[in-house]
């Protein structure tokens, strides 16, 4: 059973049409149909494999493991009135070297994409980022997923210089924006 008092400091954040909030596991069907829609190109480490993992059951655990409060964390992104989740969006540990400075992260259903979601999702972490007090936050992306480049430019992030080379997979950009 959960205890109430960590409920109570459960991070939930509101904008015009969303709510943000911790995955509940119920909804892991939506996280691992991501999986399933994510582009080719993405690496196979993100993507479904051919035993078909992640399952059900290791979403399911994931969320589970997940840490219902602090500064760090995946949220699922709920719509206001349907109360359906249709991605998510949160903050995660920078694995690039800078602890204080975390990486923006955001995933949306095909189904939800060109509405704006996003960028309001991701306009709603900005300020919980600086509410915690961090000042500068990073976001990495594959050079050919114009989609997310653009949701970085409209929140004001900028390219760094620094790009992560795979022939493969595409390269990754490394950009950042000051709170």
């Amino acid at each position: 059973m959960e205890d109430p008092a960590t409920r109570e400091h459960e991070v939930v954040l509101e904008t015009d049409r969303l709510l943000l909030r911790p995955w509940q596991v119920s909804e892991a069907a939506v996280q691992r149909e991501m999986w399933t829609e994510r582009d080719p190109r993405v690496p196979p480490h993100r993507r479904i494999d051919a035993e078909g993992r992640p399952t059900l059951e290791d979403v399911e655990d994931w969320i589970r493991g997940q840490p219902r409060s602090g500064s760090l964390a995946l949220l699922a992104a709920e719509r206001k009135g349907s109360g359906d989740v249709v991605g998510y969006c949160g903050l995660i540990a920078n694995t690039h070297g800078q602890d204080d400075e975390p990486e923006l992260a955001f995933e949306l259903l095909r189904r939800a994409w060109g509405q704006g979601y996003a960028t309001e999702a991701a306009r709603a972490v900005l300020g919980w980022a600086h509410e915690s007090g961090y000042r500068r936050l990073w976001a990495t992306v594959r050079a050919w997923n114009a989609a997310s480049l653009g949701v970085l430019a409209k929140l004001g992030f900028v390219e760094t210089g620094r790009v992560e080379r795979d022939e493969v997979h595409g390269n990754s950009l490394f950009l950042a924006k000051q709170l």
